[in-house]
């Protein structure tokens, strides 16, 4: 927090923040831990996903008690990576159907009932995902009036041309923009 004060107080213009969760506390996942393989407990709509999306919530009620504000959330950082990762990586794992559902029946709502205009970024994972998991989301009307726009990294973008994925995307739902929210060097060993 004193960093980005101090950032923002430099800053000549607005700076734009969002935050990406990788992980809800333990007692809120399936195996019981912070790592590893594991979803939240349920499904949408229950006292876990209720209070995960209050999580959100509460995070964005802390920075701005110090006058740091979100211009945006994503729902969940590399949801597929859940299912894949490493044993000690701490992320949750969310199909489209589930982002979808958290989306319209908690995060969303959550989000709209708290006195922040932080925006909701979908997806937040590899573009190799679109357009099947913009389909899934933003198909869903009720889900698609909560989210801005699709967050998606690029370290499988040689994978799939950017015609098939963004440019299929943004065709298919234009009122969404599409951002790049993380990349690096160094990635592949090779």
């Amino acid at each position: 927090i004193p960093l980005l004060c101090r950032a923002l107080a430099m800053s000549k213009r607005p700076l734009l923040l969002f935050a990406s969760p990788w992980t809800a506390p333990a007692w809120m996942r399936s195996n019981g831990d912070v790592r590893g393989k594991g979803t939240l407990k349920g499904k949408a709509g229950d006292k876990y996903h209720k209070t995960w999306a209050n999580y959100f919530i509460k995070f964005l009620d802390e920075y701005a008690k110090h006058n740091v504000t979100f211009w945006a959330v994503t729902a969940q950082n590399e949801p597929l990576a859940g299912l894949f990762t490493p044993p000690q990586a701490p992320t949750i794992a969310f199909t489209a159907a589930q982002q979808r559902d958290f989306i319209a029946e908690d995060l969303g709502p959550a989000l709209v009932r708290s006195p922040h205009r932080t925006r909701l970024l979908m997806l937040d994972d590899q573009r190799i995902h679109l357009p099947h998991w913009a389909k899934v989301v933003l198909g869903n009307a009720t889900a698609a009036r909560y989210v801005a726009g699709l967050a998606v990294h690029w370290y499988l973008d040689a994978i799939v041309p950017p015609g098939c994925s963004l440019e299929a995307t943004h065709k298919l739902f234009p009122d969404h923009f599409l951002l790049y929210t993380e990349a690096c060097t160094g990635f592949f060993m090779f």
